[in-house]
């Protein structure tokens, strides 16, 4: 009898055990974060101040999601452009992790057309690492601040 009693004590600390590391196995960590692609098509207008406004796709996870783009930047700028621009993002466990403010000191120019590159960083640790090309006329030294919605 004491030998059941035992053998039953020890079956269940082992299921236990084995259902926590079922567990923490599910969680993920920061090593199991994932990636994407991401696609912008950004058009700015500025005199000191700039304004800037778009739209894109991101791919993760086996699916497309629409995004919104908007932002205001301050600094020495001048000018009009459209960049269209694709890269990563990076340290994401769910699309709507891409959602939220980047904040960044660009420094860019454009006579008819000019290249763009940029690596950003919102408040929930996505990293956007983006390139592309510029096209209209600016020449911009400025602090920005874009917001990524998803639609």
């Amino acid at each position: 009898m004491f030998r059941i009693s035992m053998f039953r004590i020890s079956m269940t600390r082992f299921a236990v055990a084995a259902l926590a590391v079922l567990l923490m196995a599910g969680v993920p960590s920061a090593s199991q974060a994932a990636s994407g692609t991401v696609s912008l098509r950004i058009v700015k207008a500025s005199f000191v101040v700039g304004v800037t406004g778009g739209s894109g796709t991101l791919r993760f996870g086996g699916r497309t999601y629409p995004l919104s783009v908007g932002g205001v930047s301050a600094g020495f700028s001048a000018g009009a452009s459209e960049a269209r621009l694709v890269g990563r993002v990076s340290n994401i466990r769910r699309a709507s992790d891409v959602a939220g403010t980047y904040g960044a000191t660009t420094a860019s120019a454009a006579v008819i057309r000019g290249r763009k590159s940029v690596v950003l960083r919102n408040e929930k640790g996505a990293v956007l690492t983006l390139q592309g090309r510029q096209v209209g006329l600016e020449f911009s030294l400025d602090l920005s601040g874009l917001a990524i919605g998803l639609k």
